[in-house]
Parts: C-alpha cells; structure tokens; sequence
C-alpha cells in the first residue's frame, strides 16, 4: 500500500481578531492532532457520510469553527485522517526489525508484523473498506493526483524485496517471483480474515475472533507465503 509522506505541523500564525474567527488554543498542534484523532474515530463509526463536523467536534472537546480553520470543510479533515492513517502506519513498518542474514524468520516477522498491525488498528481496516466503497476518491485526493511520483514505497515493500533477494541469493526462495506479489498476497490474505472476520463467523458458524482462531490463520497464511516463495517448512 502505498503510503503519504510523512506529516508536517502546519505553521500556525496568529490571526488579527476578526467576528467570526476562531481564538487558536495555546498549544495549535495538540488541537489539531485531538481533532485528527476524533475524526479518526468518528469516521470509522459512522462512515464519511455519517461522519458530521459537529459529532467530530464533540468527540475531539473542541468547536466546529476549530475544524474549519485547521482543515477547510469536513473533506479536507477526511484526506487529513487518510494522510495520517497511511503515516501511522509507515511509522510502525519503518520501526521493524529484520534480520536479512536469515531471510525465512525475516519474512516470517513481515507476515506477523502486517497481521498483528491490522488486528491492532481495527479503524485503519475499516476507513480502508469506507475508502474503497467510495472507490479511492478521497484518497487520490489526500496524497495527490501523482501519488506514485510524490509518495515513496512502502516500508515493508522495500523490505519484502530485500528479504526475497537475501533468500534468492543463499538458494532457499525462489527467483521467479516479484515482490510485489509477495507484498500483495499477505496484504490480502491478513486484511480479508480481519475485515471479514464478523460474517464469516456467522456464515461459517464457528468464533473466528478468539486467539485461537487468528493465531491458526496466522499459522497458515505464513505456510502459504513460505511455500509460494519456495521454503517448505518443516512439519511442526
């Protein structure tokens, strides 16, 4: 998944007092980084379109007039909470550490870290979903028309393409496969058991959100990336 670059505190000035202006609190980056956090929230409980400035508002202790300063209109608070979700993230995959001088623990730690990390940030998978119904619009618009050009690759991508040419060069993962499709098949067999986890349980009629359920899909969904790359791993 490709990811913004990383946040920068707008410079806050103060403004000449004015009707209608806000009065800016004393510390301007904790209000703004209150209000991200609460629309973080909102929008994933209520949608976009169920999201409204004045239950942000209330959520973050602060006013609607607050929001319209720091972000323009309810949209751009929305690409600033997408912009902060894909930075949060990139954050937590730069953080990890990985041992290329053994590449099957190391992709092994990718996989854990990339599932763990959806199980952890239930708003992150479901503002995904929301983005998506809307089919990357806001998105497109958070990061820019030319994203590809402005937004580098995501952490755990260059660490997947490390990891694979480490594996390759020692004989143990195969040389035909790209890291893109390394990258794309644990993002989506991670993302689908989590964000689909509520009806499969129901479909299925068995509890799939007990430890014991996602640590066996864990299980497998390593034994399925280690045996496409090339590494059977032996019987536990």
């Amino acid at each position: 998944m490709p990811k913004p670059t990383a946040k920068t505190s707008p410079v806050v000035l103060e403004p000449k007092r004015g009707r209608g202006r806000p009065k800016l609190p004393s510390d301007a980056s904790e209000t703004r980084d209150a209000i991200l956090d609460a629309a973080l929230r909102v929008f994933s409980r209520d949608g976009y379109d169920g999201g409204s400035v004045g239950k942000i508002s209330k959520a973050a202790k602060s006013v609607d007039r607050m929001i319209y300063y720091y972000f323009g209109s309810k949209e751009g608070l929305y690409n600033a909470v997408l912009q902060e979700m894909y930075r949060r993230m990139g954050a937590a995959e730069e953080a990890l550490d990985i041992d290329l001088s053994d590449p099957v623990s190391a992709m092994r730690a990718i996989i854990a870290f990339v599932y763990a990390y959806y199980r952890a940030n239930p708003d992150f998978i479901v503002l995904l979903n929301t983005e998506n119904m809307h089919k990357g619009r806001h998105l497109t618009q958070a990061l820019g028309e030319s994203a590809a050009a402005k937004v580098p690759a995501s952490p755990t991508m260059k660490r997947i393409r490390a990891i694979l040419l480490a594996g390759q060069r020692i004989g143990c993962f195969r040389k035909d496969i790209r890291p893109r499709q390394v990258y794309l098949m644990i993002l989506a067999t991670g993302y689908f058991y989590v964000s689909n986890r509520f009806t499969l349980s129901r479909f299925l009629g068995e509890a799939l959100d007990d430890e014991a359920s996602h640590a066996d899909w864990q299980a497998f969904m390593t034994d399925a990336v280690l045996r496409t790359i090339g590494h059977a791993p032996p019987p536990a």
